[in-house]
């Protein structure tokens, strides 16, 4: 297993854009970050640029159910450069089940068996599963190992990622099934268990690197989510095992930021598109308020440039 297996960034729509991952960087050279998630025939009709080298460990992650659809996305990855290409099979919004993927391909497991099976034999780079311990009524713990079983046989899929929550595909949001279905961190365990040989990352309200190192005892990986996007400093003890991040250090990090916020701007970025990810930085700090209200305040007018950051910066002196 790759060092980089051990901590990733979870793929969040909406957040984990190529600005954010920029920032995500500056802290931790060995985090596998993920892109968000993007659909099949989004990948496919649009027109995405080579990644730059500094996102490395970087993985792409998609959502679609045609294997035709998907054997074009694992070429497309492996030719803009991507360490990993990730299949979500576990995410539970109306609009995917409207779609009939994310966590509904689970209740089809011969397609799904399938589409990894092209994937893999399309590119040499690794396919990974992103899931959840299951959907509605399919949620013992024999379906979800017959889930993994069925995808990792004959050497196809040997990383899975595993949200520790069913999902309710009714009467709930799709925020909602971040936090109401319990946690069940021992059926990701026993998954471990059960397959050794496999890589299993577990996922699901892990807050810190103190937990982080608690599930590493018993699953190969942790991937964070949220914690991170609202205190990005956490990514800095990953790399370093420094228990304390210093104001002075983040003011550094902050600054190396400029130079790609510049470039950014001249084509055409709004600023908001890129400091939106950066309010959470000095999280705990004297003056963090301050920092967030005047970007918020600020970042969106017209012409906005690095100085509003650079004002910012003076609250958390």
């Amino acid at each position: 297993m790759k060092n980089y297996y051990k901590f990733s960034v979870a793929p969040m729509l909406h957040y984990t854009d190529r600005h954010c991952r920029f920032l995500h960087r500056q802290f931790t050279k060995k985090t596998l970050l993920y892109t968000e998630m993007i659909t099949e025939d989004h990948l496919i009709q649009s027109k995405h640029k080579v990644l730059e080298t500094y996102e490395h460990p970087i993985a792409l992650q998609v959502a679609g159910k045609n294997p035709k659809k998907l054997e074009r996305c694992a070429i497309i990855a492996h030719l803009q450069g991507y360490d990993e290409i990730n299949l979500n099979v576990g995410c539970p919004s109306k609009k995917i089940q409207y779609a009939g993927f994310g966590i509904y391909l689970i209740k089809n497991i011969p397609l799904l068996t399938n589409i990894v099976k092209i994937m893999v034999n399309a590119s040499p780079i690794p396919v990974s599963i992103k899931t959840r311990i299951g959907l509605d009524e399919y949620d013992n713990y024999y379906f979800l190992k017959n889930l993994i079983e069925n995808v990792s046989k004959y050497g196809l899929c040997q990383k899975f990622i595993i949200h520790a929550r069913k999902a309710l595909s009714q009467g709930i949001s799709t925020k909602e099934n971040r936090t109401i279905p319990k946690l069940n961190y021992n059926i990701v365990y026993a998954l471990k268990k059960d397959f050794p040989k496999l890589t299993i990352i577990i996922n699901g309200n892990i807050k810190s690197i103190k937990d982080s190192k608690m599930h590493l005892k018993y699953v190969d990986g942790v991937m964070i989510g949220r914690s991170i996007y609202n205190n990005p400093s956490i990514l800095s003890q990953i790399d370093s095992e420094i228990i304390e991040l210093k104001k002075n250090i983040i003011k550094v990090l902050t600054e190396n930021m400029y130079p790609y916020i510049e470039k950014e701007l001249c084509t055409g970025t709004p600023l908001k598109h890129i400091s939106r990810h950066m309010l959470g930085l000095f999280h705990g700090f004297h003056g963090c308020k301050r920092w967030k209200q005047h970007i918020i305040e600020n970042s969106y007018k017209k012409n906005s440039n690095i100085k509003v950051l650079e004002k910012a910066l003076k609250f958390v002196a």
